[in-house]
């Protein structure tokens, strides 16, 4: 898969989303022919669930932000929201299967989106960390290798 596949398959993912109002998409890396060695359905489980979270706990008029980023034979996507934050009781049990946050009110789900994307992540010999402020927003990072000595 290619760099701008990457991109591509992201910013079809972002339009099937309800909003669609990504405020920052930006891609930055030395070559665009890199070719990453990432498994298109697993891909798309991780860019569907964080991304749809970010919408999800955000208030409408807030931006989502977006950013590709290729370096030292790894990609590395954050996604970046405006919105009600992850109390910090909640954050060791993050990606605990079935484990929503405390401030999450009536707003619908599972508890298993996060618990998906850690494993598709793990799947790839990735990982993945996150910041958080209560009311503020929260900013997930991934780091994929662009060649994945595990089988997928």
């Amino acid at each position: 898969m290619l760099l701008p596949e990457i991109l591509v398959q992201s910013r079809t993912l972002q339009q099937l989303l309800v909003r669609s109002d990504l405020d920052d998409f930006s891609s930055v890396h030395d070559n665009p022919s890199v070719e990453a060695c990432l498994d298109r359905k697993l891909l798309r489980q991780i860019l569907v669930n964080l991304l749809s979270n970010a919408t999800k706990y955000s208030p409408e008029e807030e931006a989502i932000d977006f950013h590709l980023t290729c370096c030292q034979n790894r990609v590395i996507f954050l996604v970046r929201d405006r919105g009600i934050g992850i109390p910090p009781e909640d954050r060791s049990r993050l990606f605990e299967p079935f484990h929503r946050a405390s401030n999450v009110g009536t707003l619908q789900g599972t508890g298993l989106g996060l618990a998906i994307v850690k494993k598709c992540i793990d799947l790839h010999g990735g990982e993945i960390g996150f910041e958080s402020d209560v009311g503020r927003g929260t900013t997930f990072t991934v780091k994929l290798p662009l060649v994945n000595s595990r089988t997928l």
